[in-house]
């Protein structure tokens, strides 16, 4: 009986890790249903198991887009000042902001970006990248930057833009995962490719490497109250490393059109489910 925990708890975190790398966001939505639903494991050892995966998610793919220059370092780093100001932000005003409003909000807003990717995949066919003109910030911080395209055989040199757009979303994600304990990969990648107009693969990229030093930070205080279980997170980070590093594999040759037909319907999934959560239809 515990081998076969093991090995499914394995083949979850492979599939989370995959997914996780593909689309530049954590495997809780992934990992903690199947916990706790399909494996019967307390919700709070799911969230601690959870927090490992986000953190083996990132580890496993950020060598790997660091190696093929995919992610944009600068981006990354200036963007987590953002989250990590606005996650200090929500601890402090636990207790202050309701969070039903919040849940709400952000739900909406997760149904919005939906449909602007909707919008992208039904303007056109082809999902080449169409060059912006890059306001005064990118060009001052340097965020402008080019990645390899597999697909078509050529480096994309891009720009970014609306950087205080980005980094206002990036603040009020971190203010949703300190106050709500969510994650925030999908604001992540919201944040760089529909606002900074930056191409879905950097963005997606970047979001991997964003999400480990979020989770990292928080990491701690689930270990010290005993959320994580070694025997149920070892298996899962092991699956992880191995789903991550194949899942970026898988990405460098899917065509940014095949991504955004994945990422919409989890976009449409969170949005519903925390729209419904902050009217109090689900607990």
């Amino acid at each position: 009986m515990i081998v076969q925990q093991v090995l499914l708890l394995a083949a979850v975190g492979l599939f989370a890790g995959v997914m996780g790398a593909i689309l530049g966001i954590g495997g809780g939505m992934i990992i903690t249903p199947v916990l706790t639903i399909m494996m019967g494991i307390d919700i709070k050892y799911a969230i601690g198991a959870s927090i490992i995966a986000v953190i083996a998610t990132s580890s496993g793919a950020t060598i790997a887009y660091i190696k093929d220059d995919l992610l944009n370092l600068r981006v990354a780093m200036f963007l987590e000042i953002a989250t990590t100001v606005g996650a200090i932000s929500g601890a402090l005003l636990t207790g202050v902001v309701p969070h039903g409003v919040l849940y709400v909000f952000f739900g909406l807003l997760l149904l919005y970006s939906s449909t602007n990717m909707i919008r992208k995949l039904r303007g056109t066919a082809d999902e080449r990248y169409q060059p912006v003109t890059p306001d005064k910030w990118s060009e001052k911080l340097n965020l402008n930057g080019s990645y390899r395209d597999i697909i078509a055989h050529q480096n994309v040199d891009y720009q970014v833009r609306n950087v205080p757009g980005g980094f206002a979303m990036m603040f009020g994600a971190g203010i949703a995962s300190g106050l709500l304990g969510i994650g925030s990969g999908a604001f992540k990648v919201i944040a760089m490719d529909t606002i900074m107009k930056m191409p879905l693969k950097p963005s997606s990229a970047t979001s991997n490497l964003m999400m480990g030093v979020t989770a990292a930070a928080s990491a701690t205080v689930y270990f010290f109250n005993g959320s994580i279980q070694p025997q149920i997170a070892a298996p899962l980070a092991i699956g992880i490393l191995l789903g991550a590093t194949v899942g970026t594999r898988i990405m460098q040759h899917l065509p940014s059109r095949v991504i955004r037909m994945i990422f919409i319907p989890i976009l449409l999934y969170m949005g519903v489910q925390m729209a419904l959560k902050g009217f109090g239809v689900i607990h």
